[in-house]
C-alpha cells in the first residue's frame, strides 16, 4: 500500500479510541433515527454523553442470541455502546427484523467490538447480510479495536433484516445497529442502477491539527468523518458555521470543509490512490463512486484565482473553480471500475495563480442487490405470524424464509413467481404444535404442499384450505382435530386434484356421510338438558351472524366488479371474429368453454389463465381468485382500462363472466404466448429472425405510444416486460397485463405520485428513488426489453455475486463498436447492420438513467418503422422490380399510424 493507505489504516485505529473526543455543537432532532445497543439489558436505554443519542435495547428486534459484555478493560477506552454485545452461539443465520419507513434511503451502520468477551481471546470471523443481500466478511485485527460497516441503501419493504451467519470461523456478534433517514434528497448519493447500494470505502475530511472524529451532532445524517493527511500538503483553514456555508445537496458539516489540503509545492498535484484487491485473484473487480467537496476558505486578491482539474487514471474528468464558503461536490454519474490500481490527480490549470485545494473525499462501493430475490411480502408476514402463534423456536426460522437457498427456513420451499420468491410448501409435522389451524395459513395463496402432521392441533378443520387453488397434498393426520373434513376438500380429493390425509384425528369425521350421521346422533340425544341445547342454539347464531357478515363483505367485495363490467358500454371490436359475441357469460358456459378448466395457460397474482373456445374459436379465460387481495385490485384496474382503451397492440376484451363467487374475464387468444419464450436461449422452434424483432418491437412501442399520446389522460403501463408481450400466429405484439397501470389525474399532468411497483431489472432508476412515475418510466422498461429483442441476453446476470445489468454489459459491447457482438449471435449476421446500430441507439437512449434525456414513445415508434424499413429494403434489395415496389409499399405503410378512439 502507498504512503496515503497507511495513513487511512491509521485513521482507522484513531476512530477507535478517540470517539469519546468528538466535538459537540447546537442539539439536533433525532427523527429518523433508530439507534440500537446490542445486548443491552430489556426495556434500557440511555443517552450517549459524548454525541448526545438515545440508545435502546435490542431486545425487541430479535428472539435469539444471548447477551454478553467485553472486557473491563475495554469498557474504560470505548464509548458505552460497546460495552455490551449480542452474541449467536447457535444456529447458521441469525436475524434482526427492524422495522423502517418503506421507499426510504437509509444510512445504516453495523458496529463490533470483540473485547475478548468470551474469555478465548480468539478473533471470529463471519458474515453480515442486509435482508437476503451479503453486505461483507467481518474480519478483526485485534480484540481492543472496533471496526464498522456503512452502506446507503433504499428500503422498499416496513422492515428489514439484518443478519449474522455463521461460516464456522468463529462465533458471530454484534455490538450496535444504527440506521439514518438520509431526507428527500433527490442528487445525493444516486446511482444509475434503482437496484445499487454504496457501502462506504473511505469518508474522510483533510486536517493536519485535528485528531477528531465527527459525526453527529455536527453531521445531520451522522455520517463519520476521519481525519486524514499527508505530509506534502499544507493545510488551509477558515472558521465556518453551517450558517456560513452556502451547502448543497450532500450537506457536509461546516466542521470538515472549514479546513482544506492544498500541496506545499505550487505546482505539484494533490493524489489519491488505492488498489483493488479484487483484481489479484480474478474475481470482479469493485465498482466505485467518488465524491470530492470543495470550498474555497480564502478570499482571493485582484490578481488570485485558483482553478484545477481532475483526472480519473490520468483521463481528464473536470475543471473547478471553488468559491468562497460556498460548497461544491464533484462526482461520477457512472460507476468506476475497470483497474487493479485507482489514482485520483488534482493539479492547478495554466490560467491558475493557486495551486488546487480538497477540503473532504468519499468513496463507495457499488453493491449491487438485484440478483438475489426476496420473499414476497404477504408469504412473509403469513409465516412470521405462525412462528409467533407456534412459537417455533427449534427449526432457526430467523430472516427472510426462501433466501439466501442456502439459508432458507427449514421446512419451507419456495419458487420464483412474478419476481418474487413465493412459499409452495410448507412442512411443519413433528414439530410440537398446539391450537387451531393458523389462519395465516390462508395468505399463503401459492401453497402446493402443507404438512402439519403428527402434531396436537385442535379444532376444526378451517374452511379456507379448500380456497388455496394451488393446494395439492394436505397431510392432518396424527392431530386431536375434531368436526367434518367440508364437503370441498373431500370433492377435490374425489377429483384427484388433492392428496388428503387425516387419520388418527379420533374425532374427526372425513366422510360425506358425517352429517346423517349427526342428525341421527342429534336424535338419539333429544333427551339433553335445555342449558346445553341453548349452548348450541346460541353457538350457531353467532355462527349464522358471522357468516352473515362474511357473505356480506364478500357480495360488498365483488360489487365493485359488477358495476365495472355492467355499468359501462363497451365498443366492439374491430375486425374481430368474435365481434357479436362480446357479452357475458354465465359460470356454467364458462366452465363448458374451457372443457372444465383443463388447460392452464398460465398463473398469476389474480388467479389463473385456462384455454378455452367460443364456436371454434381460441380464447383465454382469466379467472379471479377470491384469496387473491391484490390480484383483485390489479384486476379491477385492468377491467377499468380495457373498457376505455381498445388498439391493435393491446389485448381486446371479449367477455366477462360476472356469478356470484366467480368471476372471470374472456381474452382473445395469442397463439404465440410471450414474447420472453421465444428470446430463451434454449429455443430453438420458435427463433425470432431480425425482421420479427423489428415488428415485435414496433407492435409493443405502437401500444406504448397510443396509451401515453392516444388516452386522454396518459396511461402509464408500469409493468413493460417480455412476458407482458403477447404474439398470435402472425408473431404480431400485443401489450397485456394492465393491473398496474396508472392514469393521469388530468390531462396536463406530468408524473404520478405512487408506491414502486414493477419488476426489478426493468424498473425505472428514478422512480423507484423519487415515487414520481412518468411516461419516461415506460420508456425505461421498453428500451429494456428491446435491449432484450436485440441481444437475446437476460436482463440480469449474476456473476461471483455481482449483478449485470443488461444496459451496462451492451454499453461496454458499444464501446467496442463491432455490432456482431451486440446482437443475438443466433442470427448468424443475418442482419442490416444499420438498422441495428440504429436499435441499439434507441434502446440505450431509452435506458439512460436521467429521464429528460429518454426519446417519447411518438420518436421511438418513428426510428422503428425506419430500422424496419431499412431491414425490408436489405432483404429485398435483390429481389426484381415487383418486388422492389414491396418494399417501398411496405415502407410507406410504416408511416402510417394506426388511428384509434381517445380514450376517456
Amino acid at each position: 500500500m502507498h504512503a496515503m493507505a497507511k495513513k487511512i489504516a491509521n485513521s482507522l485505529f484513531l476512530l477507535l479510541g478517540a470517539l469519546s473526543f468528538i466535538a459537540m455543537v447546537q442539539g439536533q432532532d433525532q427523527s429518523g433515527f433508530i439507534s440500537i445497543d446490542c445486548g443491552l439489558p430489556e426495556n434500557s436505554n440511555y443517552t450517549e454523553k459524548n454525541i448526545g443519542i438515545n440508545y435502546i435495547s435490542d431486545a425487541n428486534f430479535i428472539d435469539s442470541g444471548v447477551s454478553k459484555t467485553v472486557s473491563p478493560q475495554d469498557k474504560t477506552t470505548h464509548p458505552q455502546y460497546f460495552n455490551y454485545l449480542r452474541s449467536f452461539p447457535n444456529g447458521i443465520r441469525n436475524c434482526y427484523r427492524i422495522n423502517v419507513t418503506s421507499v426510504t434511503r437509509y444510512l445504516i451502520r453495523a458496529s463490533f467490538l470483540y473485547g475478548n468477551y468470551d474469555g478465548l481471546n480468539k478473533l471470529p470471523e463471519f458474515d453480515l447480510y442486509l435482508g437476503v443481500h451479503f453486505w461483507e466478511t467481518v474480519k478483526f485485527t485485534n480484540s481492543s479495536v472496533s471496526i464498522n460497516y456503512e452502506i446507503i441503501h433504499t428500503l422498499s419493504l416496513n422492515y428489514i433484516h439484518i443478519c449474522l451467519v455463521n461460516k464456522g470461523t468463529g462465533t458471530p456478534f454484534i455490538s450496535v445497529i444504527e440506521m439514518r433517514i438520509l431526507g428527500n434528497v433527490e442528487k445525493s448519493y444516486v446511482t444509475i442502477e434503482s437496484s445499487t447500494s454504496l457501502a462506504r470505502f473511505r469518508r474522510l475530511y483533510f486536517s493536519s491539527i485535528s485528531n477528531l472524529i465527527y459525526r453527529y451532532k455536527d453531521d445531520p445524517y451522522d455520517r463519520i468523518w476521519e481525519p486524514y493527511w499527508d505530509d506534502k500538503w499544507t493545510q488551509l483553514s477558515s472558521r465556518l458555521s453551517n450558517d456560513d456555508l452556502d451547502q448543497n445537496d450532500f450537506k457536509p458539516p461546516a466542521v470538515v470543509m472549514e479546513t482544506a489540503a492544498t500541496p506545499k509545492n505550487a505546482t505539484a498535484s494533490l493524489d489519491f490512490q488505492w488498489e483493488d484487491d479484487y483484481a489479484d485473484n480474478n474475481e470482479t473487480q469493485h465498482q466505485y463512486y467518488i465524491y470530492l467537496h470543495f470550498a474555497e476558505l480564502q478570499k482571493l486578491g485582484a490578481n488570485q484565482t485558483r482553478s484545477f482539474n481532475i483526472t480519473l487514471n490520468d483521463v481528464p474528468w473536470s475543471i473547478v473553480k471553488p468559491v468562497y464558503a460556498s460548497l461544491y461536490t464533484r462526482y461520477n454519474l457512472n460507476p468506476w471500475f475497470g483497474h487493479k490500481n485507482y489514482h485520483i490527480s488534482l493539479f492547478r490549470t495554466e490560467s491558475s495563480s493557486l495551486p488546487p485545494i480538497i477540503n473532504a473525499l468519499e468513496i463507495y462501493l457499488v453493491k449491487d442487490f438485484s440478483s438475489q430475490l426476496e420473499t414476497q411480502k404477504d408469504d412473509v408476514d403469513a409465516v412470521t405470524n405462525m412462528k409467533r402463534t407456534y412459537k417455533v423456536d427449534s427449526r432457526n426460522w430467523e430472516g427472510d424464509p426462501c433466501a439466501p437457498i442456502a439459508y432458507k427456513w427449514q421446512g419451507v420451499d419456495c419458487t420464483t413467481y412474478d419476481g418474487f420468491l413465493r412459499i409452495t410448501s410448507l412442512n411443519l409435522s413433528s414439530s410440537g404444535l398446539t391450537g387451531h389451524i393458523a389462519a395465516d395459513i390462508s395468505k399463503l395463496t401459492m401453497l402446493k404442499s402443507l404438512d402439519l402432521s403428527d402434531n396436537e392441533l385442535s379444532g376444526t378443520v378451517p374452511s379456507f384450505l379448500a380456497q388455496l387453488q394451488s393446494l395439492e397434498y394436505l397431510n392432518l393426520a396424527n392431530n386431536n382435530l375434531t368436526g367434518s373434513v367440508s364437503n370441498e376438500l373431500l370433492q377435490k380429493q374425489s377429483d384427484g386434484l388433492l392428496s388428503l390425509s387425516v387419520g388418527q384425528n379420533p374425532n374427526l369425521c372425513a366422510s360425506t356421510s358425517c352429517i346423517s350421521q349427526s342428525n341421527d346422533t342429534r336424535k338419539k340425544d333429544n333427551n339433553a338438558v335445555i342449558a346445553v341445547v341453548a349452548s348450541i342454539a346460541g353457538i350457531l347464531l353467532l355462527l349464522v351472524i358471522i357468516a352473515a357478515v362474511i357473505i356480506f363483505r364478500q357480495r360488498k367485495r365483488y360489487a365493485a366488479a359488477r358495476n365495472i363490467i355492467l355499468g359501462k358500454r363497451r365498443s366492439s371490436i374491430k375486425g374481430s371474429e368474435l365481434e357479436s359475441k362480446q357479452r357475458q357469460y354465465s359460470f356454467n358456459e364458462v366452465v363448458k368453454m374451457t372443457n372444465n378448466f383443463d388447460r392452464i395457460l398460465g398463473r398469476g397474482g389474480f388467479g389463473t389463465v385456462y384455454h378455452g373456445f367460443i364456436e371454434d374459436i381460441q380464447v383465454a379465460v382469466k379467472m379471479l381468485s377470491l384469496s387473491s387481495v391484490h390480484g383483485y385490485r390489479q384486476f379491477v384496474a385492468e377491467v377499468k382500462l380495457l373498457m376505455r382503451v381498445h388498439h391493435r397492440n393491446l389485448t381486446s376484451l371479449i367477455g366477462y363472466c360476472n356469478e356470484e363467487t366467480n368471476i372471470g374475464l374472456i381474452y382473445e387468444y395469442m397463439a404465440n404466448g410471450n414474447l420472453d419464450e421465444h428470446l430463451s436461449e434454449n429455443i430453438k422452434e420458435k427463433f425470432l429472425n431480425w425482421e420479427n424483432r423489428l415488428q415485435i418491437a414496433l407492435d409493443a412501442a405502437q401500444g406504448l405510444e397510443y396509451l401515453h399520446n392516444g388516452c386522454k389522460p396518459p396511461i402509464i403501463h408500469r409493468d413493460v416486460k417480455c412476458t407482458n408481450i403477447l404474439l398470435d400466429e402472425n408473431l404480431h405484439a400485443k401489450l397485456a397485463d394492465f393491473g398496474l397501470s396508472k392514469c393521469f389525474a388530468v390531462d396536463g399532468d406530468t408524473h404520478v405520485s405512487t408506491i414502486v411497483a414493477g419488476t426489478p431489472g426493468y424498473l425505472d432508476p428514478e422512480y423507484t428513488t423519487s415515487n414520481r412515475l412518468t411516461e419516461k418510466s415506460d420508456v425505461y422498461s421498453f428500451g429494456v426489453v428491446l435491449l432484450r429483442i436485440i441481444t437475446g441476453q437476460a436482463v440480469v446476470i449474476v456473476r461471483e455475486d455481482m449483478i449485470h445489468h443488461i444496459s451496462q454489459r451492451i454499453n461496454s459491447m458499444v464501446a467496442e463498436g463491432d455490432i456482431t457482438k451486440v446482437v443475438d449471435s443466433r442470427l448468424q449476421g443475418d442482419f442490416d447492420s444499420n438498422s441495428a446500430w440504429r436499435a441499439v441507439e434507441i434502446a440505450m437512449a431509452s435506458v439512460s438513467s436521467i429521464s429528460v434525456e429518454r426519446p417519447y414513445m411518438s420518436d421511438i415508434v418513428k426510428e422503428l418503422k425506419e430500422c424496419l424499413a431499412a431491414e425490408l429494403a436489405r432483404k429485398y434489395s435483390n429481389c426484381d422490380l415487383q418486388n422492389k415496389d414491396l418494399v417501398g409499399q411496405v415502407s410507406l405503410n410504416l408511416i402510417s399510424t394506426y388511428i384509434s378512439p381517445i380514450a376517456r
